[in-house]
């Protein structure tokens, strides 16, 4: 069989290796990895959570950067370029990169069938293990225990939040979803917990195994000193009059701190300056959360797409300079609360601009329009066969100091970010 010589091609062919798009394990994946002559000789912090684990990998892997150590960040999904979700000393591997990762996979697994997650997470194993890196940041893709990266035994694991998603898949109820999460933990080895109220499961799972549970608020934890400063407290002691992450969003202190703890636990193997602390929050960039793109109307994109998520994103918006109107490009998965993500929204929103997008997991625009006719009754609505015509509706109602708020997957924020960067002739390179 001829293998892809692109990049495209190749991630044609391994969306269509597996018979269900969504298959947790960590059978295949580990037979696999045995078979792939991965090397690990660096420490691992592996990040789960409903929310704040794009955040959280980010000022991880940004405050190691400025502390001069080589980093392999793994997370998913992505918005624009497939590269986004391996990056080595803070870059996106190239394609060439990629293609030579999947063949090494492709010819590895044998007759073992691979998801399209299992391939690139094993792509980014074999990537990471030829690179010298210093540390490895692996975010997990969906619940924990079962998810692919957790093939590898972590030498932190955090969990972000716990929160219901994918609730067909992790269980009905927080404690459910906790224990899956929880999955992560190792023996012996800090489990960094950014709730202060973490669920029954979650606790229960650090002792069945032995981890050492560090738990926001009890362990570690922050507190704002002004509008401008913030100080952190943790297993090495204090760091006060730290200027905010770059990150905008209130929940990225909580994001931040459990990204401290974590560094304050290995820091046997990788020691950090406070000053590189300060720098690493400095230059921290993770497009696509409460990201604000220049000019007027001001237009606000953010891949929340479960009720946690809104909430967070009512509060930043309330939190933020006023507008008279906030217009909404809203498109979804119909396996997401959808009812519950418009109702956290639906007391601030002036228009909805409802959109279809590229995926037989998405929620049509009529089906969204149920949903805020039941929830925001009387508020006007548009339906858009994609997320650039609902944008271009909703700038054209709005007034200049209105804001565009474009939520709800990465799907719809990476097809306006794209947009933007075409329109700015930004380059894929």
């Amino acid at each position: 069989m001829r293998l892809p010589d692109t990049l495209p091609e190749w991630l044609k062919f391994i969306e269509n290796r597996h018979v269900k798009a969504i298959d947790l394990g960590l059978d295949r994946v580990g037979d696999v990895l045995s078979r792939l002559d991965f090397r690990r000789d660096c420490p691992v912090i592996t990040v789960g959570g409903t929310n704040g684990k794009g955040s959280t990998c980010a000022i991880l892997e940004s405050i190691l950067h400025c502390a001069g150590y080589r980093v392999g960040l793994y997370t998913s999904p992505h918005l624009v370029r497939y590269n986004e979700r391996v990056r080595i000393c803070g870059r996106e591997v190239s394609d060439e990169a990629l293609c030579a990762a999947f063949r090494a996979v492709e010819t590895a697994r044998g007759a073992t069938s691979l998801t399209y997650f299992e391939y690139g997470t094993l792509g980014a194993l074999w990537l990471f293990g030829r690179s010298s890196l210093d540390a490895m940041i692996l975010e997990v893709g969906l619940g924990g225990r079962l998810d692919a990266v957790n093939a590898i035994d972590t030498d932190c694991a955090v969990i972000t939040s716990v929160d219901l998603d994918h609730m067909d898949i992790l269980g009905e109820t927080r404690d459910l979803i906790g224990g899956e999460k929880a999955g992560i933990f190792r023996s012996g080895k800090p489990a960094v917990v950014a709730l202060s109220e973490p669920p029954d499961s979650v606790v229960a799972a650090a002792n069945a195994c032995g981890a050492t549970l560090l738990q926001l608020s009890r362990d570690f934890g922050f507190a704002r000193e002004s509008t401008q400063w913030w100080s952190y407290w943790g297993p090495s002691g204090a760091r006060h009059g730290m200027a905010f992450p770059a990150l905008r969003g209130q929940l990225q202190l909580r994001n931040a701190s459990a990204a401290l703890c974590a560094l304050d636990s290995v820091r046997g193997r990788l020691p950090i300056s406070m000053s590189e602390v300060r720098n690493g929050l400095a230059n921290v960039a993770l497009p696509g959360r409460f990201q604000v793109v220049p000019g007027r109307p001001q237009i606000i994109l953010d891949v929340g797409h479960n009720p946690e998520a809104a909430r967070a994103l009512r509060e930043n918006l309330a939190n933020s300079h006023y507008a008279p109107n906030t217009r909404v490009v809203m498109g979804m998965m119909k396996d997401k609360d959808m009812r519950g993500v418009v109702s956290e929204l639906a007391l601030v929103v002036d228009s909805w601009h409802l959109t279809a997008l590229p995926s037989t997991r998405a929620a049509t625009p009529e089906q969204l329009a149920d949903i805020v006719r039941e929830s925001a009754p009387g508020v006007p609505y548009s339906l858009h066969d994609n997320p650039i015509e609902a944008l271009c509706k909703a700038k054209a109602e709005a007034q200049p100091d209105d804001k565009i708020l474009v939520f709800g997957s990465f799907l719809t924020v990476g097809a306006v970010l794209a947009e933007l960067d075409v329109k700015r002739g930004v380059s894929d390179g």
